[in-house]
């Protein structure tokens, strides 16, 4: 009795599923048909809706996820586009399976960004509106970068002179129950965390504005406004920042904010440091009012119609922020070494319970998630999570950024690989790491794309390089394992990570694509390759590493890494034969340091686990 009515419980979720699938997918027809309506009325021939907000943040507000809206599929990144009687969503490589998922049922056409054959938004427009009547397309000049928005123009009037307008945002008539900008409280972020008063950090901002010939700037990064003025707050999912603004001239400094969010004391707070405050609304009037003879706007950050408000001389130049904020000074430092241990304590807990309780039944994506979750959640200091955590099992884990939800929550069983990255927001640092831990048994396969991709990971933080090196001459060290096998994965090796701030952080990174950005001595990045093989399972591994000196030759001064993150890396799936001496050595002495650092605070039982888990590999 008990099997049969357990086997009418699942018949009856899976049928609510598929209900509420259908019900979601006629949702997002009834929006695309209110849509249309307003194109018609407002003589457009199609709508583009990216993954953006006015201040061309990684993770939005609700209040700006138009494109999700639309369309119903949630990855962190993607562009849709409706025409009057077709539409499609482009994403890149670790959303494909996702969004195919999500997508299917609706009208949208899946685009796979850089996959030969897929044709760009302004290819496919130029296609499509051929006969057109009206050869115009809407954008929102808002929630669009500056530089995005002069690319997509030119790009347009190639493709049989299509126009933009960017002075329309449909969103306001046809979503009718469209979330609030948010108003959550900016708190002070203490100087003994943040390292350098926010006077000091203003009297830097303004000489490297001199040195670009700029009078003044606006600032639209949320994390660079909250670095700057060390303040923080939770408007954003998993990024503890705020919406605002903030407008620097010679000799003034206006944050434009809602104030509700400000408290008397973080009122107080903004008035000792010589920053004045306006409405947020009030942003692009304070642009008109602007007094100086030129504005520093930096194109990727400023949205197109603000850029557009300005009357004064524009200098069109990359922010100074984002070098300064990447570059961390002692406190930021040490906060980072406080942040991973705390880490590193709760990671040593979870991986000590992990296989047992796999081996007992009952776990599952979800479950593990959430246990991993509240362990990290006892240690001081925690604020949350710094991006959701991905557990994925067997193929799941060939999926990039896997999200486990109830529909596709997979039971756990003692074999294959689980692959775990996840990252906490500690008030004094920030952590990424991933871990790929053997459950059970694993293929011949597995185990070889296991090590391959570990020999990337150390052969990277083994790596002595010139200082003035950028990310990307660095990428093919960790790739190379990996090439030489025919494999390869099309996601960046390494990003900067904030000090409590966005995860993933500029300008500097470790990726195939050209990025000019060189690596300093204090800049944090990851190291984190992979392989993801569809349908069958996915391997990586990730520490946080902080960018040192290292020697000073007759050929120049030459830079390290110092890895940052502490937690064991599985052995069990090491192919001893692939790796080298070097290697080898590495893990070893990596693994000894772990076990210094985090075994006093450890208990008896934890300790003798990550002994018998740091022990020497030969």
């Amino acid at each position: 009795m008990k099997i049969y009515l357990l086997f009418i419980l699942k018949i009856c979720i899976f049928a609510k599923s598929k209900l509420q699938n259908v019900m979601n997918k006629t949702e997002i027809s009834e929006r695309i048909a209110r849509l249309r309506e307003e194109l018609r009325r407002e003589h457009l021939s199609a709508f583009i809706f990216p993954t953006s907000d006015p201040h061309n943040s990684e993770y939005t507000a609700e209040h700006w996820k138009g494109r999700e809206w639309i369309s119903g599929f949630n990855g962190s990144a993607g562009t849709a586009v409706v025409t009057l009687d077709k539409a499609a969503l482009w994403t890149d490589s670790r959303y494909f399976i996702a969004a195919e998922e999500q997508l299917q049922g609706t009208e949208f056409q899946l685009m796979k960004l850089k996959v030969e054959g897929t044709p760009s938004i302004a290819e496919w427009l130029g296609r499509e509106l051929k006969d057109a009547a009206d050869k115009a397309v809407g954008i929102d000049g808002m929630v669009n970068s500056t530089n995005s928005i002069k690319e997509l123009i030119s790009d347009l009037r190639t493709q049989g002179g299509i126009t933009l307008r960017t002075n329309f945002d449909p969103l306001e008539r046809i979503w009718q129950d469209r979330p609030a900008i948010p108003e959550n409280p900016v708190v002070i972020h203490p100087l003994e965390y943040a390292g350098e008063p926010t006077r000091e950090k203003l009297v830097r901002i303004r000489k490297a504005l001199r040195e670009k010939h700029a009078d003044g700037m606006l600032m639209a990064a949320l994390d660079d406004i909250a670095w700057t003025l060390n303040l923080r707050g939770s408007d954003v999912h998993c990024s503890p920042v705020f919406v605002s603004y903030l407008l620097i001239s010679t000799t003034e400094v206006t944050l434009y904010i809602n104030k509700v969010k400000l408290t008397p004391e973080v009122m107080s707070y903004l008035q000792a440091e010589g920053v004045g405050v306006k409405p947020y609304n009030q942003v692009k009037q304070g642009l008109k009012d602007y007094f100086e003879y030129n504005i520093l706007l930096d194109g990727n950050e400023v949205n197109y119609t603000l850029y557009k408000t300005v009357e004064r001389e524009i200098v069109d130049a990359s922010s100074p922020v984002p070098l300064m904020k990447a570059v961390k000074n002692e406190r930021e430092i040490a906060g980072f070494r406080s942040a991973m241990l705390k880490d590193g304590i709760a990671m040593v807990k979870f991986l000590k319970w992990l296989k047992p309780a796999v081996e007992a039944g009952g776990q599952t994506e979800i479950s593990v998630e959430r246990k991993l979750t509240a362990l990290k959640a006892e240690q001081p200091l925690f604020r949350g999570l710094s991006f959701d955590t991905i557990v994925g099992y067997e193929e799941h884990g060939a999926i990039v950024h896997y999200e486990a939800i109830p529909e596709t929550d997979t039971t756990l069983h003692p074999k294959g690989l689980l692959l775990i990255d996840s990252g906490t927001q500690y008030q004094d640092g920030t952590t990424d790491v991933t871990r790929t831990i053997a459950l059970g048994p694993l293929t011949e396969e597995q185990k070889r794309v296991y090590t391959l991709v570990l020999k990337g990971h150390i052969d990277l933080q083994l790596l002595h390089f010139p200082d003035g090196a950028s990310g990307t001459q660095l990428d093919a060290i960790a790739r190379r394992p990996l090439w030489q096998a025919g494999m390869n994965f099309l996601h960046g090796t390494g990003h900067g990570v904030g000090c409590y701030l966005n995860c993933h952080e500029g300008p500097h990174q470790i990726r195939m694509e050209w990025i000019p950005a060189r690596l300093q001595a204090g800049m944090t990045v990851t190291d984190e390759p992979g392989v993801y093989l569809g349908g069958r399972f996915g391997v990586r591994i990730e520490n946080t590493l902080l960018v040192v000196p290292a020697e000073e030759t007759e050929c120049g001064r030459f830079l390290g890494f110092e890895t940052l993150t502490l937690c064991p890396i599985e052995t069990s799936p090491i192919i001893k034969e692939l790796m080298t001496p070097e290697e080898i050595q590495w893990l070893n002495d990596y693994h000894t340091m772990v076990y210094e650092r985090l075994s006093p605070y450890l208990n008896e039982d934890e300790k003798a686990w990550l002994r018998k888990a740091t022990a020497s590999f030969n």
